[in-house]
Formats: structure tokens, C-alpha cells, sequence
């Protein structure tokens, strides 16, 4: 009689990896980027219609980053029992209505009532992506999910925004701005069939500002986000004014082109990375960007370097957002929307103060201080990042550390945690 060994259990198979709605997701961010940017491409014909100077016509993309900085926290804490489906639907509604008005309307404060109001949508919708995405996959799989949910920003940057000023040269403003708000209703019924309802948040995890940013390794992260995206931004707005001194002003649609498409590659490379290491891949984004700064800085009269640097710069830039969202979802835990909520003030009060800071750097010091400043931000990313070793970007990361934020800091929880 022979004796029958048992084969050891198959391990559990992972399920499916949800491309459509994640994709959808995506696509709700590349909608959020180009109702929020496409201003800046083709600022001379909405002056012209509108009867205002181009600066004028300019503060509609001031109004929208105002509107979400102003929004996220509050609009997310007010809807943090509100069932997300519902919630995401009523975000995207919020786009086909609001790029309806800008382009019917003839009246500037009707404009920038609407570029206001879609704005407040853009802060509930980033606060909501980050959250959604996650609870759609099992732990394994949430950092390649915020990936995909995330790619709609550097393809609307790169690839969208030209795409968008060619179409608005060719067929008028309006009708590109119409043309995205029937891109949004198409996105409300792809959200119907291929996005699932996910849970709120869980009973008594919805906390204050003040509780969540005590939280262990909320404020580290929160800190190399406005650093890294004040950077981008002072870069990035005025890049034609760097550009200038050494004659590659007329090459600014081909430089930022060049940042586009290295910033593709780096959103594939992080959805590799994210899930197993991402302490490595942010330090090596915040590297990437202070080389690609310092290049910058020391080479901006050798137009190939220029290139190299630019290109540097978008690898760096491509997947930041996901890293930067996944890790203070992981600090966060079951507080993770309303510190999502805090992410995205700080990222548009990073967009706002691009502008700002960046113009007075630029009237008080000259272009050749531009990169400068850029440089001492991106040291101050990479040190704080290398620097949260122990909370914000750990170099281990297991469910187990996750479970045991679920109550909260303690009172004796020091706000700036190594």
C-alpha cells in the first residue's frame, strides 16, 4: 500500500489587476491637468475675446489654483461619509459644466467664476484619486494602482497640453474647452461601468487637520511635497525666461516637449518600483531633480547639457506624484484622505507660489538666479527624504507598521519624526 504525500497548498492567486477603471481614474486626472493649464497655451485669443490683457486673461489659471488650495481640506472633511462613487461622479460632473461655461461665456467675471469653481472640483477629485485607486487592489498591488490612477498628469503635461493649443488654433478655444467638457460626460459613463464603488473611510478615522498632521511621517512627506513642487513650478513657469539669455527662447515648445517625454518613462518605472522600494525610487527622483537643477545651474550656456538637464528633470518629475501620494497614504493609514486633502493644498499652494516666488526672484535677482533657488528646494527634498528613515520613507514597509497607526498618535507623538 503505497502512502500519498500531500502536496503543499497553492498559494492564494492575486486577483485582477483593474486596468479599465484605473484607467478611468487616469483619465480624470488628465482631465483635472488640462482644464487646469490649457489657459496657458492660448492666452492671446481668450484675451482677445474677452477684452482683457493677456496678464489678465492669465489670473484664470490663478483662480482655479486658488479655488482648489482653498477646497480640498474642507470639501473632504465635509465628505468623508458621502458614498466615493457617488462623490467621483459629481467631481467629474463638476468639469463638463464648469469647461461648458468657460467656453460659452463672453464675461470675464463668469469666467473666472467658472475657473473658480473648477478648481474647488479639482481639490475634491485629487483628494479623492489617491484613496480610490488604493482600495480598488490589495495592499501588494496599491502603489502600481496609484501608478496608473496618477499617469493622466505627466500625459496631460507632455503629451495633452501641445495637443490641446494645436487643436485650439485649428478649431478655436471654445471649442476645445467644449470639446473636454463632452470629454467629461464620455468619463461619467466610463466611470459607471468600469469604476467600482469602494468603502469610506473607516468609523472615527475621519481626524482634524492638526491630529492627522501629527501623525508619524505626515509631516516629513508633506514637507518634500511643497519643496519639490514649488521647484517644479518656478521652474517650469518660467523656463522661456531662463531660456532666454542663451538664445533657446524660440526652442521653449521643444525643451518642454523633451521634458514630456522622459517624464513617460519615469511614470512605467515607478509602477515597477513603487510597491517593494519606495524609499529608493523618491531618493532617487530627489537626486535626479537636483542634478538635473545643478546641470542646469552651472551649464545654461551649453545648449546640449540644457537638454540633458531638462531631460534629467522629467524622469525625476513623471513619477513624483505617485511616490509622494503612496507614502503618505502609507504614514497616514485610515487617515489617509484627509491627509491626501493636505497634500493637494500644499501641491497648489506649490503651483501659486511658483508664480509668485519665481516672478520676484526673477524682477529682483535676474534668470541666472532661477535655477539657483530651484536647487537649494530640491536639497531640501532630497535631505528630508534621506533624513525620514524611520517614518514617511521607510526602507521597510510591512501591513503590520500600517495596522498600528489605525488609532492615531499618541500625545506625547512628536511632530517631526525621523
Amino acid at each position: 500500500m503505497t502512502q500519498q504525500q500531500s502536496s503543499p497548498p497553492l498559494p492564494p492567486a492575486m486577483p485582477r489587476f483593474p486596468w479599465p477603471g484605473l484607467a478611468a481614474l487616469g483619465t480624470a486626472g488628465f482631465v483635472t491637468i488640462m482644464t487646469e493649464a490649457m489657459p496657458a497655451g492660448i492666452l492671446p485669443a481668450m484675451s482677445s475675446d474677452l477684452g482683457v490683457s493677456q496678464s489678465t486673461a492669465g489670473q484664470t489659471v490663478t483662480a482655479y489654483a486658488i479655488g482648489s488650495m482653498l477646497a480640498a481640506v474642507p470639501l473632504t472633511a465635509a465628505t468623508a461619509r458621502w458614498p466615493r462613487k457617488r462623490l467621483l461622479l459629481t467631481a467629474i460632473a463638476g468639469f463638463a459644466g464648469t469647461n461648458l461655461v468657460t467656453a460659452a461665456t463672453n464675461s470675464y467675471v463668469v469666467m473666472m467664476t467658472s475657473r473658480f469653481v473648477a478648481g474647488v472640483v479639482a481639490g475634491l477629485l485629487w483628494a479623492l484619486l489617491a484613496g480610490h485607486a488604493r482600495r480598488m487592489v490589495v495592499p501588494a498591488q496599491q502603489g502600481r494602482a496609484l501608478a496608473v490612477a496618477m499617469a493622466g498628469t505627466p500625459i496631460a503635461l507632455s503629451l495633452g497640453l501641445p495637443i490641446g493649443t494645436v487643436l485650439a488654433t485649428t478649431i478655436g478655444w471654445r471649442w476645445t474647452f467644449a470639446a473636454m467638457s463632452g470629454l467629461a460626460l464620455a468619463l461619467m459613463v466610463w466611470t459607471v461601468v468600469a469604476v467600482p464603488d469602494v468603502p469610506t473611510q473607516p468609523t472615527g478615522s475621519a481626524s482634524s487637520i492638526p491630529r492627522t498632521a501629527r501623525i508619524p511621517g505626515v509631516l516629513p512627506v508633506l514637507v518634500v511635497t511643497g519643496a519639490f513642487v514649488l521647484a517644479h513650478n518656478i521652474l517650469y513657469t518660467y523656463i522661456a525666461a531662463y531660456l532666454t539669455p542663451v538664445d533657446l527662447a524660440p526652442q521653449v515648445d521643444l525643451v518642454l516637449l523633451v521634458f514630456g517625454i522622459f517624464s513617460l518613462p519615469s511614470i512605467w518605472l515607478t509602477g515597477l518600483w513603487i510597491d517593494r522600494h519606495l524609499r529608493a525610487t523618491t531618493i532617487t527622483a530627489c537626486a535626479l531633480f537636483s542634478a538635473a537643477v545643478a546641470i542646469l545651474a552651472v551649464y545654461r550656456t551649453v545648449p546640449v547639457l540644457v537638454y540633458t538637464g531638462v531631460a534629467l528633470w522629467g524622469l525625476a518629475f513623471g513619477g513624483a506624484a505617485t511616490l509622494l501620494q503612496t507614502a503618505l497614504a502609507r504614514a497616514a493609514g485610515p487617515h489617509a484622505d484627509t491627509a491626501q486633502s493636505l497634500l493637494v493644498t500644499g501641491w497648489n499652494a506649490g503651483i501659486a507660489g511658483g508664480g509668485s516666488i519665481g516672478g520676484l526672484v526673477l524682477a529682483w535677482l535676474g534668470s541666472e538666479s532661477l535655477s539657483w533657488i530651484v536647487l537649494a528646494l530640491t536639497i531640501i527634498s532630497l535631505a528630508v527624504t534621506v533624513s525620514a528613515r524611520r517614518h514617511g520613507f521607510p526602507k521597510h514597509w510591512t501591513m503590520a507598521a500600517a495596522a498600528a497607526r489605525r488609532a492615531g498618535p499618541s500625545p506625547s507623538t512628536k511632530s517631526w519624526p525621523r
